[in-house]
């Protein structure tokens, strides 16, 4: 406080002697610097009004509440207010308190002039000095650096960088011909982006900055992939700080991540539509502990629900996502719930007292070898009953859509885990269709709608390879990779939660929502990638091809054969048609998966099979040594029918 009292004051001085400096000057030069005795008394008779009254309207304009070494242009427009409302005002006064003095027009002009020139003029020659302004374009010291990119951010973070002893910004790169060669904020253009090897090569640049956070992704990632040819280490800008923010600090750099290698353009959203399906209605998420469910859950607060309520079996999942929760939002209504999808009794009770509104289905048993060898039949207990119990609870206790977190995997499954969402997705599809006989003299608008979302890997998720080769590579390898050819798709967690919720908006009743996942990727070139952004080379971490496991594909699939896909709305969603189901189907399905205690796994299997008929069981025992299953590399979104 006392040191920003003094500071102030010393500004306020400052400009207390530019007000008098100027007056007097501009005398001097009215007179060619030769002033008569009479108007030197006629100017300090004047002074003794001028400067004070300067000094009181700087005061009223704010120009001391702001820091010397940040002035802006903002700053100089209030001294060109604060200057021009005094010189308007100095005339005036001294004609209203009859001040007998003559006062040359050429004085008036000239003294607004000259002070705004002192008083804007020595707030940014102190600004250059400590931003060491006046020979940071000489700077010898510090690491030699190259920013990818010519844009606002790029530029404000050379402003960041010039106050830096740790960094020497060298050059930009950017793809627009336009700027090669321009000079910004005293640093060049110094070509495209594939000509930084050459630059690398000729500076002895050992790191460059990728500063472009209005780039799509796939510009960034060739930034990304130049840098890693060139043998330079990337950092970046987060993009979505930068863009909100307008300011790019040194502090924000971080080296690339996986997310940014595998990552999407952002997700649009329809804010104003969410926040009418869920701002201040009650919103269930099962298997809330979970990658996906504890997202869902991250994001559905975000539209100030009127309950968030939490229903997770694992006591430590539910545990973890609470002590967040309360954590980050202090005044969201949460019920944190203890429970299985397979209890009825359970969920009555759960739904009956707050009766959500809303319902995502999030929980279930998705590792797929885990679930191909001794708990197939739990697998389809919980993928499939689990679902149906949930469901027909939500439509006993009125809620207005139930949406399933499905999966890339129910296409064509050739694991129980995939069939058993798939028949999950059936179930959905028949109580959309067949609504129980309580429900059928209802309106459309009592009934619950089921919508469906089908999409595959999430960067990170429990159970996911991500995890696994991070540990691997920790351990000092070698990383185990099941086939040289094995490709997936992947989309990080928030924006598969947030499709998720713009999907279950825009349904309006037994659709399959299949997200667009981009294009697949070699599981093999996302392992090297990670070995990479981990400061090693494939020589220090081998990777191992040990064989396709149990139920598990060369390709994942995101539409069946017999399935054709609409465009909605959203770039990043279609809508896929799978064939209906009656009501008789549904209650033998009942009558099956609810009449049986347990199943050996190759009877479960077989009879899975005839409930899905596109579901071939994979028959090779434990270490893939038999025939390889494999689907079509196919995306979804480049096939119509």
């Amino acid at each position: 406080m006392v040191k920003s009292n003094v500071r102030t004051l010393l500004a306020v001085l400052h400009d207390f002697a530019a007000a008098v400096f100027a007056w007097y000057f501009a005398y001097l030069l009215r007179f060619n610097f030769s002033l008569p005795s009479g108007y030197f008394d006629e100017m300090t008779r004047t002074l003794i009004w001028v400067a004070p009254l300067q000094s009181m309207i700087f005061w009223r304009f704010g120009l001391y509440q702001g820091l010397w070494r940040y002035a802006s242009v903002a700053d100089l427009r209030r001294i060109f207010l604060a200057v021009l409302s005094a010189a308007a005002l100095i005339p005036l006064v001294l004609w209203m308190f009859r001040v007998s003095a003559v006062v040359p027009r050429s004085v008036l002009v000239m003294d607004p002039l000259l002070l705004l020139l002192i008083m804007g003029g020595s707030r940014f020659v102190y600004r250059m000095w400590k931003e060491h302004g006046f020979y940071r374009h000489i700077k010898l010291s510090g690491e030699p650096v190259l920013v990818m990119g010519a844009g606002d951010a790029a530029i404000n973070l050379s402003k960041e960088l010039a106050r830096s002893r740790d960094w020497r910004l060298v050059g930009f790169l950017d793809d627009d011909a336009g700027k090669h060669g321009l000079v910004l904020n005293g640093i060049k253009v110094l070509g495209a982006l594939d000509t930084l090897p050459q630059w690398v090569e000729r500076m002895d640049v050992g790191q460059a900055i990728i500063a472009m956070p209005s780039g799509s992704h796939r510009v960034r990632k060739h930034a990304i992939d130049i840098c890693n040819k060139a043998g330079v280490k990337a950092l970046t800008v987060p993009s979505f700080d930068d863009l909100l923010s307008g300011r790019v600090a040194i502090s924000q750099l971080r080296a690339v991540e996986l997310d940014d290698l595998l990552g999407r353009d952002p997700v649009t959203l329809d804010d104003a539509g969410l926040h009418e399906l869920l701002a201040g209605k009650t919103v269930l998420v099962t298997g809330a502990g979970g990658s996906i469910g504890s997202e869902l859950c991250r994001q559905i607060a975000r539209f100030a629900p009127g309950v968030l309520m939490l229903y997770e079996q694992s006591e430590f999942a539910l545990y973890t996502i609470e002590q967040e929760l309360r954590s980050a939002q202090p005044g969201l209504a949460c019920e944190f719930l203890i429970g299985d999808v397979r209890d009825e009794s359970r969920l009555d009770e759960v739904m009956g007292r707050c009766r959500p509104a809303v319902v995502f289905h999030a929980a279930a048993y998705k590792h797929v070898p885990l679930m191909e060898q001794h708990n197939a039949w739990q697998a389809v207990r919980n993928n499939v009953l689990g679902t149906l119990c949930v469901a027909q609870a939500a439509q006993r206790h009125g809620a207005e859509k139930f949406v399933l977190v499905s999966t890339d995997k129910a296409v064509n499954p050739a694991n129980v885990m995939g069939a058993s969402k798939r028949l999950a997705e059936m179930v959905c599809q028949a109580l959309q269709s067949h609504p129980p006989l309580a429900l059928v003299g209802k309106g459309e608008e009592d009934k619950t709608r089921f919508v469906i979302v089908r999409f595959g890997n999430v960067l990170g998720s429990t159970g996911s390879v991500i995890p696994k080769f991070r540990e691997q590579i920790a351990n000092g390898g070698p990383i185990t990779v099941t086939h040289p050819d094995i490709t997936r798709y992947f989309m990080s967690i928030p924006e598969a939660a947030q499709l998720v919720l713009q999907a279950g908006l825009m349904g309006k009743g037994g659709e399959i929502f299949v997200l667009d996942m981009g294009e697949p990727v070699k599981i093999a070139d996302l392992a090297k990638d990670l070995v990479r952004l981990s400061g090693m080379s494939e020589d220090d971490i081998r990777i191992e091809f040990t064989g396709l496991r149990p139920g598990e594909k060369l390709y994942e699939e995101l539409l069946a054969d017999s399935e054709h896909t609409l465009p909605t709305p959203h770039p990043k969603l279609r809508i896929a048609r799978a064939r209906g189901v009656d009501t008789a189907w549904l209650e033998n399905l009942l009558a099956w998966v609810g009449g049986h205690a347990t199943l050996e796994d190759g009877e479960a299997k077989r009879a899975l099979a005839s409930w899905v008929p596109e579901y071939v069981p994979d028959t090779r025992n434990g270490n893939g040594d038999a025939g390889l299953s494999s689907g079509r590399a196919t995306s979804g979104f480049d096939r119509k029918s």
